[in-house]
């Protein structure tokens, strides 16, 4: 038994090993290199330079915001898009979470490229559209903030689902005849036993969907090049360099990135906690 034991340690080394050279190295590579001159001295002016400078401001600002609306969009349309889904016979479901699975992968530049055939200025609906006397730049630009929370809310609306439909398989239909036998309809239902289960769950896609959305950067970049300023692009163009490269401010951008995500993530587990603490 013991030699058993011991061959299942060896066996998980190379996965160690794996996550170190691709976690823990970049990680604290990032982490090192943010208090660091461009002469490797050490300092805090980069943290000084982006707690000064509006500019990277407003970059944080812009992310949390395009991140929290494509969220909200995202976790709202998916509550309703994976009841619909469930409501599916057994096998029309799970051919409809295979096109989910699959288009939560089409992502990055592929997606935005998708999205410039299709609505760009040129694009095929845009054409098409323009041939039956409506012109869609009137009231909608991919290239604008607006095209962005759409693209954003793509890739979003799929992971959310694929997340949420595994917790509706926890309202078991005993429930909901038990509920119907003792008169509730089912707007009731779901709203004094469905969502207040589901809830928990639903904060916790939000969570992921919120850290997804901040740390997205092909799409964005791919569509609107530099030309929105958001956190992700931002710390692309310091560490590529669009004129000459600050991998040292880029790295700081990262740390102070990842703080917002592990706040986000903190405040999503406490009012997890809470809302499970009130179910009991």
């Amino acid at each position: 038994m013991k030699r058993i034991n011991s061959m299942l340690y060896i066996t998980i080394i190379p996965l160690l090993i794996f996550v170190a050279l691709f976690m823990f190295v970049p990680l604290f590579t990032m982490i090192s290199g943010s208090f660091q001159e461009d002469g490797g001295a050490f300092t805090f002016n980069q943290y000084k330079e982006i707690f000064t400078n509006p500019y990277y401001w407003k970059a944080f600002e812009n992310s949390i915001l395009i991140s929290l609306l494509s969220s909200l969009i995202g976790i709202i349309a998916a509550v309703f898009a994976t009841y619909a889904i469930t409501r599916f016979p057994k096998r029309v479901q799970e051919r409809l979470l295979v096109i989910t699975n699959l288009t939560s992968n089409f992502a990055g530049i592929p997606l935005a490229f998708g999205f410039i055939v299709l609505l760009g200025n040129s694009g095929l609906f845009t054409l098409l559209f323009r041939q039956f006397g409506i012109d869609m730049s009137a009231s909608f630009n991919l290239y604008s903030w607006s095209g962005l929370t759409v693209i954003y809310v793509y890739f979003q609306l799929p992971l959310a689902i694929m997340l949420l439909y595994p917790m509706y398989h926890a309202i078991q239909d005993n429930w909901k005849e038990a509920a119907s036998l003792l008169g509730a309809s089912p707007f009731q239902f779901w709203k004094r036993i469905g969502l207040p289960v589901l809830l928990p769950g639903i904060a916790g896609t939000f969570s992921i969907l919120f850290a997804n959305a901040m740390g997205a950067y092909a799409s964005a970049y791919a569509l609107t090049g530099s030309n929105y300023n958001l956190v992700p692009v931002r710390i692309g163009a310091l560490v590529s360099g669009d004129i000459f490269a600050r991998p040292e401010l880029g790295s700081a951008l990262g740390v102070l990135l990842g703080l917002t995500l592990l706040a986000a993530m903190l405040v999503n587990e406490w009012l997890t906690r809470k809302v499970r603490r009130d179910l009991l």
